[in-house]
C-alpha cells in the first residue's frame, strides 16, 4: 500500500511540475502524462482502501468500534480540510486535493457497514451514473460567480465528489474483499487491467480526428481526457487504479520490496511529502520568482528532481529513523484525542 501511495504522491508531484504533452502510446517520449489524471484518481482510491482498513479489513468492525472509528475518520477529515485551506492560501497553482479529499472521507462514512459485493455493486453504478449527470452540475451558474468560484476551491470542485466517490467505494469494497490475499490482489490487478484496456480502448477507437468546433454535452461524457471527469476516464483510470495497487502489492511479496523502500517511505507519509512538495514550491518560487503563482516561471526552473529527491532521501531517513510521518502522527493523535474510547 505504502509502494502504491509512493506512486501517487510521485505522479501529482510530476503532474504539477513537467510539462507534460498529451499521451500518445506509440511515442515514449509521451508516456510520462500516464501521470496526469491517473495519479490522484489513484489517491482517492487508496483513500478508499485506508478507510476500508482501518474500520476492519475484510469484516466491519463491532458497532461500538466502528462508532469509534468514524469519530476518528472524521476529525481526520476536518484536520485534513483546513490543511487543504492553508494549502490554497499559499498561492500555489494547484488544485490542491486535500478539501475533496475529507469530503470523500465524510461521504464513504456511511458505507463502512456494508460488505464487498454491495460495495462494488455501489461503485459500478456510481462509475456509470454519475459521469452523466457532472456536466449538468458543472455548467450550474454558481461556478462563474466569485463566492462560487471560492466554493470550487474549498470543496475542490475539480476533484468532484459526485463522480469520485466511485473510486473511494471501490478501493473500500477491495478492502472487504480481502486486500491481503494474493488471490483478490491478482483479481485487482485483471480486473482493473481489463477495465483500463476498455476505457482506454473506447476513447481511442470513438475519439474524432479533429477537435470539434463545439463542446456538447456527449463530448463532455464520452470522453477518457485527464480531469473531464467523463465515463471512459471513470473506467479507465478506475480501472488503472485497481490494477496499480493489485501490482504494488504482488511486487511487496518478493523482494522487491526492498528495491523500492525509498518510495514506500514516501508513502509511508503521503500528507507530509505532499505537504511539504507545496511548501517547498511556494517559498522556492516567492525567493527566486517573486510571486508563488508564476507556474510556467517555475516549472522552466526545473524543479521536479531536485524536490523529488529532497523528498525521497529526507522520507527514507525519517521512516528509518522516526518511523511514522509527522503529520500522519500530528492528525492520528489529534484523531485519538478528540475521540477517545467511553
Amino acid at each position: 500500500m505504502d509502494l502504491a501511495r509512493g506512486l501517487a504522491v510521485f505522479g501529482m508531484i510530476a503532474a504539477h511540475l513537467l510539462w507534460i504533452d498529451d499521451l500518445d502510446f506509440s511515442d515514449a517520449a509521451t508516456w510520462v502524462a500516464v501521470v496526469d489524471g491517473r495519479s490522484s484518481i489513484l489517491f482517492a482510491t487508496l483513500a478508499g482502501v485506508s478507510i476500508g482498513l482501518v474500520t476492519g479489513g475484510r469484516r466491519p468492525l463491532p458497532p461500538l468500534e466502528l462508532r469509534l472509528a468514524r469519530g476518528r475518520l472524521v476529525v481526520r477529515a476536518a484536520l485534513l480540510w483546513v490543511l487543504g485551506v492553508f494549502l490554497i492560501a499559499t498561492g500555489v497553482p494547484v488544485f490542491v486535493i486535500l478539501p475533496a479529499y475529507a469530503i470523500l472521507f465524510l461521504l464513504a462514512l456511511p458505507l463502512v457497514s456494508l460488505g464487498a459485493r454491495t460495495l462494488f455493486l455501489l461503485a459500478a453504478g456510481l462509475a456509470l451514473v454519475m459521469p452523466l449527470v457532472q456536466p449538468v452540475l458543472d455548467h450550474l451558474p454558481v461556478w462563474s460567480t466569485r463566492s462560487g468560484q471560492l466554493l470550487a476551491a474549498v470543496i475542490g470542485w475539480h476533484y468532484p465528489f459526485p463522480v469520485w466517490m466511485a473510486f473511494v467505494v471501490a478501493g473500500l469494497g477491495a478492502a472487504r474483499a480481502g486486500i491481503l490475499s494474493a488471490r483478490v490482489q491478482l483479481w485487482m490487478l485483471g480486473a482493473g487491467a481489463a477495465l483500463a484496456v476498455a476505457g482506454y480502448g473506447l476513447d481511442a477507437a470513438t475519439r474524432p480526428d479533429a477537435p470539434p468546433v463545439a463542446i456538447s454535452y456527449w463530448d463532455e461524457v464520452w470522453t477518457a481526457a485527464p480531469h473531464s471527469s467523463g465515463l471512459l476516464e471513470v473506467i479507465g483510470s478506475g480501472g488503472f487504479a485497481l490494477a496499480t495497487i493489485g501490482l504494488c502489492l504482488l511486487v511487496c511479496r518478493t523482494l522487491l520490496t526492498w528495491v523500492v523502500l525509498p518510495l514506500r517511505a514516501v508513502g509511508a507519509m503521503p500528507l507530509t511529502a505532499y505537504t511539504a512538495q507545496l511548501v517547498i514550491w511556494a517559498i522556492a518560487a516567492t525567493v527566486i520568482l517573486g510571486n508563488p503563482s508564476d507556474l510556467r516561471g517555475f516549472r522552466d526552473l526545473e524543479p521536479f528532481w531536485p524536490i523529488t529527491g529532497v523528498l525521497v532521501i529526507a522520507c527514507t531517513a525519517w521512516a528509518l529513523l522516526i518511523g511514522r510521518g509527522p503529520l500522519e502522527w500530528l492528525i492520528d493523535r489529534a484523531a485519538r484525542l478528540a475521540v477517545r474510547r467511553g
